[in-house]
């Protein structure tokens, strides 16, 4: 990976683009939620990424299943069915409320009716889907830069998961909070979560934050735009200590308001080996949850995996 590969994404430059794109993975990730049953810590709802963007995996509609999928390099949504029926639609700048529409539209045009609650979730003041014509840009340049980083940090990400046997999540992209994440647990409860978010409910995310964990991601930035693309971590319950330890790499700080550590993408993406910079944050904000909280380290970690080599094999 080079720093060509890491492309410049400052908040301020797509921010519509990107408030438009966060409220359109939502009606897709809500049709998933509509049709796929629960799993524990709303693992269920997530979009994953893939070379070209983002994906639902197959979601079950009967006897045939289908995937919901954003193609952000040839800017197109594609809609495929296991009985080998087939839609698209363009990308490009449009509303909401029209691609929601188009959405629906062509579902039911492969005998798919689905219906979803169209306020958005995690989003104060949301208009509803229908009826949101105030978002509708869509600039192909950043948008494929967007994918890019999501690529990028997918395969950092998904690396660092292999240093774990402990329970661990997936590699998956949240569409209510539009960030894309990897979250270890230590295997202990946590106290009962009493946090809120707009158009969410409570008992869902105190069953998603049912046992202790840390958790880091990437975040694009918003709302404003001085609040640029960052990497984040942060651990709940947050243990005494945790935010004095000292992370890597140096330009990692704790932030109060936001009660985690956070690591801004252009600092990653400027350093001379910016896989390695991100894996050093990864591991050591980890390791500020982990020591801090007592986690039975012995128990939960391993070398980092190799391509090939299953565990307990020497190389």
């Amino acid at each position: 990976m080079t720093q060509d590969s890491w492309p410049e994404l400052p908040y301020a430059a797509w921010k519509e683009t990107c408030k438009t794109l966060h409220l359109w993975t939502q009606i897709v990730g809500k049709i998933r939620l509509a049709r796929t049953p629960w799993l524990n810590h709303g693992w269920h709802v997530t979009l994953y990424v893939t070379t070209n963007g983002l994906t639902t995996s197959p979601i079950p509609d009967g006897d045939r299943t289908f995937e919901l999928r954003f193609d952000l390099r040839q800017h197109q949504f594609d809609i495929e069915v296991s009985d080998g029926q087939s839609r698209r639609i363009p990308l490009h700048p449009m509303s909401v409320a029209d691609f929601y529409g188009a959405v629906l539209k062509e579902l039911q045009s492969v005998g798919i009716q689905v219906e979803i609650d169209d306020l958005p979730s995690e989003i104060p003041d949301g208009i509803p889907f229908s009826r949101d014509r105030t978002h509708a840009s869509y600039d192909r340049e950043y948008v494929q830069r967007f994918a890019q980083v999501l690529r990028q940090c997918d395969q950092v990400f998904k690396t660092f998961r292999t240093g774990f046997l402990g329970k661990s999540s997936p590699v998956h992209f949240f569409w209510g909070s539009f960030d894309l994440a990897v979250t270890r647990f230590s295997g202990r409860t946590a106290p009962l979560f009493t946090g809120s978010a707009p158009g969410l409910r409570q008992d869902v995310m105190q069953e998603a934050y049912s046992h202790e964990v840390s958790s880091a991601g990437f975040w694009p930035g918003g709302p404003s735009p001085d609040v640029d693309a960052s990497f984040y971590s942060y651990a709940y319950p947050p243990p005494a200590g945790f935010k004095e330890y000292r992370v890597q790499p140096k330009d990692a700080t704790f932030s109060e308001a936001l009660g985690e550590f956070v690591l801004p993408y252009e600092r990653v993406r400027a350093a001379k080996d910016p896989a390695a910079a991100l894996l050093s944050f990864l591991q050591s904000t980890y390791e500020a949850a982990a020591v801090s909280g007592k986690w039975d380290r012995a128990a939960l970690e391993c070398e980092q995996g190799i391509p090939g080599v299953p565990r307990g094999r020497s190389t």
